[in-house]
């Protein structure tokens, strides 16, 4: 409190002293609360959040109060805060005072600046505080000018702009902040203000404009603030010339942009001074002038990554502020030629990317420019920056979403005619030092057109994705484009058809068109997934549905695709790449009247279905210009099947023919044929049209999508699936499949055969090469190398040589053959993971079809064979996948089949082999899928409604529970008996079997979500409370028990004397469980007795609340005697658990009354020892000098006294307090004599270890072990480090025998010699 009251008169003090008005009361405005002061440090804390709510607090809390004390010292610590030590509390402090002076205008500005000089004056401070004085001021004049009070209070705004002069010499603490802050004041001035108040003080500035950036920042803020004030003729008189960008003043601004370049290379951003100089050169009409020297021949110079990223920042910037002209003169400049050679330097990850940064350059530009033009003309300009032929801008760049129309058709033209005539001349190309020490290649002069078209397609097929304002017309002019450049080639030009109006200049080759055609069914996936275009209430109502991949008249884009290509086929002055033969023409004719007829069918059927089926049959016909051979056999059984899919004659007619195909097990297997195709295009078609085939999808459809992951399953060639890969095609049958799944299963039987199998390669190879060694007569012992003339030797080293390049090709098609086993995988993986889509799709879409129990096993078996697999990455995504539509499509569905009645039996029996499944499996993970599998089972079946057996009436309750208790009672087509029997052999293998898969969260899932299954199962759980294998398994049938009784709808299914027995029966056995514990308890009979008493504490409350007829004086008898067992002592929740049980028969836990335990005789001797790394009380200087002045004598630890040394015998050693007889290593060690310690001339029996000597005994004991003299006495001396309890009296009593020995000697001598005593 005196504190308090010292630092309240200090503040006082110090304010008189300030010249500031003292505050009236300061003792009453700080004794106020706590909530007024705490304002104050919640500004301080770093906090962003804190501080300006701590802020706004204090305002309002300002403003309700209206007291002058507390505004008068609420201002006092803003000031002070101003200069605080941590950083964080200076802008805030900073800011509370901007507000307070916004807030309240009566404060005058200058007394506020008045009081911030006076207390952070840095002449007076100390040198170690200028730094938070300067930051004081700073933020001082900060606050004001944020305030918004400071420009129109002349008389502040003059004193803030000297200050802000004065801390311009501080630039080691303050570095350029006050000339900023300076040129953002200026800029708010007006300009009357400006011409009468600052010019004068800042003139001395404006005139050394050239010798910094700060001040030309300011010159050139000035200049387009004020150009009134700053006229030609005033800045001739202030620095002699009347304009900053020319000849002269090139030097000395390309010297002062370096520098802003350098000081802002941290922040990453273009320095102000920069673009406000590319302003005025505009502004002064010498704009090449300032590019073309300044920045070009002056800044690029300089090899520096700041000066080079702040020229390409300012092209990115001036874009929007540049004429026609001016954009061509930068576009075609060296920073572009020095943007590209960066852009293709840094392609490695760790180096700094601009490319990114110019894109949002040109992304603001094109956004806020309404001239199509200049859009088109940036366009165009970074479009033509290559890279040996190859655009630097990235070809998917979205930036294109801002073009106007207009724009976006120009560009889209100019792309088509560099495509087809290009004009490399025109395109700002440069090479990167790799090529360039290359350029006598000429290979590279030919690669530049094909990289400049393939580029060219790229950017045509994302401005479809990208662009925001195209029109169909314009989508259909670009896909007709690639379509055409793919497939065909124009032989002489023809008017009537676009793309060969305009024959390309460079013929292209087979390779262009390979990747045209690439990026053309990228292009019609696009068109397949595209809204509809357009602005009118049609298209806005097709958007509405959902409906993709049509135009506004409904069409399908690939339909109008086909079309074209079917008026290319009849053009004279056009060919196809690939020419089609007779049987192939046929097709696609048929193909496109099949569409036809479908189109017609359109209104009469489902027209999503017909979608589905015109985008298969569009798609696969398409692909007849990529793989003609393949394509031909799968189009007409695609036509077949959409026939028979349509015909009314089929859908009425019924199969009298089982082995015959239906059109659905036909559609099955091309649907399977065209996923194992690398094509994203086929397989997003693929799913669409399965997903329309699903109502119709048979047995034996499903089984043919099932067959793909049955490992045992042996197809014919008819079913046989291809896989494809890029380079070549592959075709592998189930039986691979199958060879590949076993080799999943047995890795190391693979390892050891393939080493068995290298070992006799070796030794084949060993045999042979020893064959030809012995044909060269080189091998026998006593012949050597010399008796081998030449020609012999010549045929020896052929013959080796051939027999190793032999080798060596074994050895590589052995590696060969494991790389194509490894790829075959990987494509077979994959074709899986494509045919997963299909079951999802109608897990998902036919729910309640009555096949979705055909996919269960399937898919268990899939999921137990993953995970018995490999673990790489694909192996797991794989896994993680299968058994996500297990759990999500399957499992969790709400829509299950309602037509379960005829399956009855069927679907009992997939329960119980589902639930001996689980029971037998070896992995538990594996097993809580098959468990959670029959649990879905019993929900359909549950779920289903069985006319043989009416529901339950419930008695008369609301309407509510008796339509919950309704549907609790029904079992619906579930034979309760049945099913009670299988999940009870389950519930017995799991309380009885040691190694059980089965965990107590799948019965405890069975419980809570089928009550009904809880009363035919309950007798089991109270059986194997005793009756268990384990003490665990136990304590799981006492958890699982008392998880049962709990559930409110077991009450429902028994009657009040069955819930009576209930509750008696789980006593009794509770109660012989107890019986068995055994002492001390283990782990597992801890976890029992827990279990235990926390169903006993539900049982015994049930007895008591509902009033139960159950006696319990047999359970009183086996609680009692527990408390005799330490293990519930010890732990505080049995302690707990079983104190609670106790309560409901009436026994209260006794309070512990807290007594210090009696130490034995043993311990009380070990408390008088001497503790470890304590020095010992006679050690002690105060009690040594005690001990001498008081008595003389050196008490010893069994209370009396020492002798001492006759007066005048004291060496001066012992005179500077150092023991007699000691050393000068160990002044405190006394001398020995037969064992026998010597303190201050006398003897001293040794006991327990309590004197000074005993303390040093043990270490001299440590040296004097290899003494063989000694040992036996210091043996009997010095006690060991380290002793049991049991055998500390007796050593105690021994050391009592000896102390009585020395004693009677030490009488003796006493009798030689007295010695005077005091």
């Amino acid at each position: 409190m005196a504190g308090t009251v010292k630092m309240e008169e200090k503040e006082r003090q110090d304010e008189q002293r300030a010249g500031g008005v003292p505050v009236t009361d300061p003792r009453g405005v700080l004794r106020q609360g706590r909530a007024f002061l705490d304002f104050f440090w919640d500004i301080a804390k770093p906090e962003q959040e804190v501080r300006l709510a701590a802020t706004e607090n204090l305002l309002r809390h300002l403003r309700e109060g209206k007291k002058d004390d507390e505004l008068k010292y609420t201002l006092k610590r803003l000031v002070e805060g101003l200069g605080a030590t941590r950083e964080a509390a200076r802008p805030g402090f900073s800011l509370a005072l901007a507000q307070v002076l916004q807030a309240f205008e009566e404060i005058p500005l200058c007394s506020v600046l008045e009081q911030i000089k006076e207390k952070h004056n840095l002449e007076k401070v100390k040198k170690k505080l200028v730094r938070n004085a300067a930051f004081g001021n700073f933020f001082g004049v900060m606050a004001l000018f944020q305030s918004g009070r400071l420009v129109k209070d002349q008389k502040a705004l003059l004193e803030s702009i000297q200050l802000l002069q004065q801390l311009t010499n501080h630039q080691t603490h303050l570095r350029d902040l006050p000339r900023r802050t300076l040129i953002d004041i200026t800029s708010e001035v007006p300009e009357t203000v400006f011409e009468e108040v600052l010019f004068d003080i800042l003139q001395g500035d404006l005139s050394s404009a050239f010798t910094s950036p700060e001040n030309l920042h300011l010159l050139l803020v000035g200049m387009q603030k004020f150009p009134g004030v700053l006229k030609p003729k005033k800045l001739k008189k202030l620095f002699g010339s009347p304009t900053v960008v020319n000849n002269e003043n090139i030097s000395r601004l390309v010297e002062l942009l370096k520098s802003a370049a350098k000081s802002e290379k941290e922040d990453k951003k273009l320095p102000s001074v920069v673009f406000d100089l590319l302003q005025v050169a505009l502004k002064e009409g010498a704009f090449e002038l300032f590019w073309n020297e300044v920045v070009e021949n002056g800044l690029l110079k300089e090899k520096s990554g700041p000066v080079s990223f702040m020229c390409y920042r300012l092209l990115g910037s001036a874009l929007p502020l540049l004429s026609m002209e001016q954009l061509q003169v930068v576009l075609k400049g060296k920073v572009m030629l020095h943007y590209g050679e960066h852009v293709v330097a840094t392609q490695f990850p760790q180096g700094f990317k601009f490319a990114a940064e110019m894109e949002g350059y040109i992304d603001t530009f094109l956004s806020g420019c309404d001239d199509p033009e200049k859009q088109l003309a940036v366009m165009i300009g970074f479009s033509t920056l290559t890279n040996q032929g190859k655009p630097v801008l990235l070809s998917s760049s979205r930036v294109v979403r801002h073009l106007q129309a207009v724009a976006l058709q120009k560009y889209v033209c100019w792309l088509k005619d560099m495509f087809l005539r290009p004009d490399l001349d025109c395109c700002l190309d440069f090479s990167n030092n790799r090529r360039k020490q290359n350029r006598e290649n000429a290979d590279i002069a030919q690669q530049k057109t094909p990289r400049l078209r393939k580029w060219i397609i790229h950017r045509l097929v994302s401005i479809t994705e990208s662009a925001t304002r195209k029109e169909e017309s314009l989508v259909m002019d670009i896909a007709r484009f690639c379509f055409f450049h793919a497939f065909f080639v124009a032989k002489k030009k023809n008017s009537q058809i676009a793309e060969a109006s305009v024959l390309p200049s460079e013929p292209l080759n087979e390779r262009d068109h390979m990747e045209i055609e690439n990026y053309l069914f990228g292009l019609l996936q696009t068109l397949n997934t595209m809204p509809v275009l357009g602005d009118t209430a049609e298209t806005a109502a097709l958007r509405g549905k959902h409906i993709h991949g049509v135009t506004a008249d409904g069409k399908l884009w690939i339909f109008l695709l086909a079309e074209y290509a079917n008026k290319l086929f009849s053009s004279e002055h056009v060919k196809a790449v690939k020419p089609f033969t007779k049987e192939q023409r046929d097709i696609w004719d048929r193909t496109l009247q099949s569409v036809k007829n479908l189109q017609k069918k359109e209104n009469k059927s489902d027209s999503a279905k017909v979608g589905a089926f015109q985008q298969l049959l569009l798609s696969i016909a398409i692909h007849l210009f990529k793989n003609q051979p393949e394509t031909v056999d799968v189009l007409s059984d695609l036509l077949s099947c959409t026939e028979r899919a349509f015909s009314k004659e089929v859908k009425k007619k019924k199969k009298t023919d089982n082995s015959e195909p239906g059109w659905v097990e036909v559609m099955v297997e091309i649907l399977l044929s065209l996923l194992a195709q690398p094509s994203l295009l086929l397989r997003r078609i693929c799913k669409s049209a399965f997903v329309w085939i699903c109502p119709n999808l048979t047995k034996r459809g499903l089984q043919l999508i099932l067959d793909v992951f049955d490992p045992n399953q042996e197809q014919d060639e008819e079913s046989a699936v291809v896989v494809m890969e890029e380079s070549n095609k592959k075709t592998k049958s189930a039986q691979d499949t199958d060879e590949e799944g076993s080799e999943d299963s047995s890795d190391e039987d693979n390892t050891d055969s393939g080493d068995e199998e290298n070992e006799e390669i070796d030794e084949n190879f060993r045999s042979q090469l020893m064959k030809v060694l012995q044909a060269g007569n080189t091998v026998e012992g006593d012949q050597s190398d010399e008796e081998l003339d030449d020609e012999a030797m010549m045929a020896l080293d052929k013959n080796i040589s051939a027999l190793f390049a032999e080798q060596q090709k074994r050895i590589q098609a052995k590696k060969d053959e494991k790389d194509r086993m490894r790829k075959e995988k990987i494509l077979r993986r994959d074709f899986k993971v494509k045919v997963l889509d299909l079951i999802d799709v109608f897990l998902v879409k036919q729910a309640e079809n009555p096949l979705v129990f055909d996919v269960i096993e399937p898919l268990l078996q899939l999921i137990e064979q993953c995970m018995s697999s490999g673990s790489d990455k694909q192996e797991l995504d794989f896994l993680q996948k299968t058994a996500n539509i297990f759990k999500n499509s399957l499992c969790r569905n709400k829509q299950y089949c309602k037509r379960v009645a005829p399956l009855q039996e069927d679907v009992h029996a997939l329960v119980q082999r589902l639930v001996q499944k689980a029971c037998k499996h070896s992995n538990s993970a594996v097993a809580l899928y098959y468990f959670s599998a029959s649990l879905y089972l019993l929900k359909v079946l549950k779920g289903n409604t069985s006319s043989a057996l009416p529901p339950p009436k419930p008695e008369k309750q609301s309407d509510s529970r008796a339509k919950q208790a309704c549907q609790l009672l029904n079992p619906g087509c579930l034979n309760v008996e049945k099913v009670a029997v299988i999940y009870q052999q389950a519930l017995t293998h799991f309380l009885s079997k040691r190694n059980s898969p089965l965990s107590c969260s799948m019965f405890h899932d069975l419980f809570k979500r089928f009550p009904i299954m809880c009363k035919p199962l309950v007798d089991t759980l109270v059986e194997f409370i005793t009756t268990a294998a384990r003490q665990h398994q136990q304590a799981m049938a006492c958890m699982l028990l008392h998880k049962v009784l709990l559930l409110h709808e077991l009450k429902l299914f028994v009657t009040e004397e069955e819930w009576e027995q209930l509750i008696t029966r789980s006593i009794r056995q509770v109660t012989e469980s107890l019986k068995t514990l055994g002492k001390p308890l283990m782990k597992a009979e801890k976890e029992k007795l827990a279990k235990s008493l926390e169903l006993l504490n539900f049982l015994l409350k049930t007895v008591t609340e509902q009033k139960l007829n159950v006696k319990l004086t047999e359970v009183e008898k086996v609680l009692l005697p527990l408390t005799q067992l330490e293990d519930i002592g010890n732990s505080p929740r049995l302690d707990s658990l079983y104190w609670n049980v106790l309560r409901w028969l009436n026994y209260k836990k006794p309070k512990k009354e807290k007594s210090a335990p009696k130490p034995t005789q043993g311990e009380e001797l070990l408390k008088k020892k001497k503790k470890k790394g304590f020095l010992p009380e006679t050690k002690k200087r105060k009690n040594r000098k005690k001990s001498i002045q008081e008595n003389g004598v050196a008490p010893g630890e069994d209370g009396e006294p020492a002798e001492e040394q006759p007066q005048g015998t004291e060496t001066p050693k012992q005179k500077k307090g150092l023991v007699p007889g000691g050393s000068k290593k160990h002044p405190n060690r006394g001398g020995k004599e037969n064992g026998v310690a010597k303190v201050d001339g006398g003897e001293l029996p040794i006991a327990n270890g309590g004197d000074a000597v005993a303390d040093k005994k043990k270490k001299k004991k440590r040296k004097n072990r290899k003494r063989k003299g000694a040992a036996g006495s210091e043996a009997e001396q010095v006690p060991p480090a380290k002793k049991t309890k049991g055998s500390v009296v007796q050593e105690t009593q021994q050391k009592v025998t000896q102390q009585k020995q020395d004693k009677a000697k030490k009488k003796r001598k006493e009798k030689r010699a007295p010695v005077q005593q005091e």
